[in-house]
């Protein structure tokens, strides 16, 4: 083996044993395609039986859950990236030394969520008025239940990220844009949860932006609020929001113990 191919076989070798060592990099070369195939196949079913919708259904159902579909990302995103951007500069022994309470942080985490995802979402509701003519507060003051329900599942996700970031170290920063979207093929976004398998519908009925999504289109469809869907959601994301903030203190309580909270990132 000639010189030049045998550094060509070095880096690879490095890359390959990074991979190796590293199961959340491998596990995101597999997930997005695989994810996009469930999604997309899941969708090209819905439509295969509704090949006839209204459209101002296909309009208020499709692109309304891409909009709050994003405010799920975005705030599940602003939460743990706030987080990510303090290791990344190196500033949570700065944060520590300060009279931050970890509560108080968690808070300031929940309200810039709100921000981020406000920000990024304006643009794409203000484009699709001209472009589709399509508002989404044409949706009333349900609209406001419904991002509530799903900040609040962000939040959630965000935690819970946060937490095994503290305990996982930078490494596992994928789960960060990665876990919310393994969960939309069993959130129903596009779709209703009758579309799925039986066995799956048990799964999305467990996770509230399921009965978002379903009150959603109920709105769209019929014009008026399921209370028992959204109801039902909130509940959820009430369970789901302390289990994660459990989860986050003693994964941050863990690391200060031991001494792990400044090497994250080192």
């Amino acid at each position: 083996m000639s010189e030049s191919l045998q550094r060509i076989y070095a880096i690879l070798l490095r890359h390959f044993y990074i991979l190796r060592g590293s199961p959340a990099r491998l596990i995101e070369i597999i997930y997005w395609p695989t994810m996009q195939m469930i999604l997309w196949g899941f969708i090209s079913q819905f439509f295969a039986h509704k090949s006839l919708l209204p459209m101002n259904y296909a309009m208020g159902t499709l692109l309304g859950a891409v909009l709050l579909w994003d405010l799920l990302f975005r705030s599940q995103l602003g939460v743990s990236l706030s987080f990510l951007e303090e290791v990344w500069s190196r500033n949570l022994g700065h944060l520590f030394v300060s009279p931050l309470r970890p509560l108080e942080w968690w808070v300031s985490m929940m309200f810039y969520s709100i921000v981020r995802a406000l920000l990024g979402m304006g643009p794409a509701v203000v484009l699709a008025i001209p472009f589709y003519g399509f508002s989404i507060f044409g949706l009333g003051l349900p609209l406001l239940l419904l991002f509530l329900n799903l900040m609040i599942m962000g939040w959630a996700l965000g935690f819970l990220i946060t937490a095994v970031l503290i305990k996982a170290g930078p490494g596992a920063e994928s789960i960060s844009w990665g876990l919310t979207f393994f969960l939309a093929p069993f959130c129903a976004v596009y779709y209703p949860v009758a579309m799925l398998p039986a066995w799956l519908q048990k799964i999305s009925y467990a996770l509230p932006a399921s009965h978002v999504f379903e009150g959603l289109r109920t709105l769209v469809q019929e014009g008026g609020v399921d209370t028992y869907q959204l109801s039902t959601a909130f509940v959820l994301n009430c369970v789901y929001i302390i289990i994660s903030i459990i989860l986050l203190q003693m994964s941050f309580n863990n690391a200060r113990k031991h001494g792990t909270l400044l090497q994250i990132g080192e």
